[in-house]
């Protein structure tokens, strides 16, 4: 069991982001779903907490209430090896969302996401500034990353 478990806190849409994101990643499951009680502070019955793994990392998702909502200061990265699982997960996530720039996406529940190529911190981590800051320029230009891009200005 990890030490250390996200937690995303939605008003009442915890069990419609949890089926959406066991949609998105087929490697995950729901491993356990809590229910409020006569206790409250929400209504009896409806789903408290659900833990879940997405492609092998656990979270829990509460319906906590309208308190709080989500924000960039927090994001999900998402580790792409090809092109196709970015297009793939760009496009999944960011349905009924928003592109942001540089692999940033809110998806629909307003949680931030970093769909990010391997291969991208390796290039921005090059040792040779004038490489990684060719990278670091085209990355800023786009939205979904674009390896192809990203490989170009790297060799430019």
């Amino acid at each position: 069991m990890q030490k250390i478990t996200p937690c995303l806190w939605f008003d009442t849409q915890a069990e419609e982001a949890v089926n959406h994101y066991l949609s998105v990643f087929p490697d995950s499951r729901v491993l356990d779903v809590q229910h409020y009680g006569e206790a409250g502070p929400r209504e009896a019955g409806m789903v408290m907490v659900i833990y879940f793994e997405l492609a092998g990392q656990r979270f829990m998702a509460l319906n906590g209430g309208p308190e709080f909502t989500f924000n960039e200061a927090m994001s999900l990265c998402v580790d792409c090896v090809t092109q196709e699982e970015v297009d793939e997960l760009w496009t999944k996530l960011s349905a009924g969302g928003e592109e942001g720039p540089c692999g940033w996406l809110k998806d629909k529940f307003g949680v931030s996401w970093q769909i990010t190529p391997r291969v991208l911190p390796e290039l921005l981590g090059d040792p040779d500034p004038v490489k990684s800051q060719r990278v670091m320029k085209a990355m800023m230009g786009m939205k979904k990353i674009d390896i192809q891009g990203v490989l170009d200005a790297y060799e430019q």
